[in-house]
């Protein structure tokens, strides 16, 4: 660990910095999958509250 002294002898204690890496932008595959889980997704909240709408009787 990295120790400074700063004035007065008091010692302080920095954390380790993460290692950085650069992102890699999604590949065509990724994209895909991404529009297919999107699509689920909105059909799923729209199937919950079509069952709500009709499980209230508002229909």
């Amino acid at each position: 660990m990295p120790y400074t002294t700063e004035e007065g002898g008091r010692l302080n204690n920095f954390a380790s910095e993460p290692e950085m890496y650069t992102a890699e932008p999604p590949s065509g595959s990724e994209k895909r999958n991404y529009l297919i889980l999107g699509v689920l997704g909105v059909a799923l909240i729209g199937g919950v509250i079509a069952v709500a709408v009709y499980a209230s009787g508002a229909v």
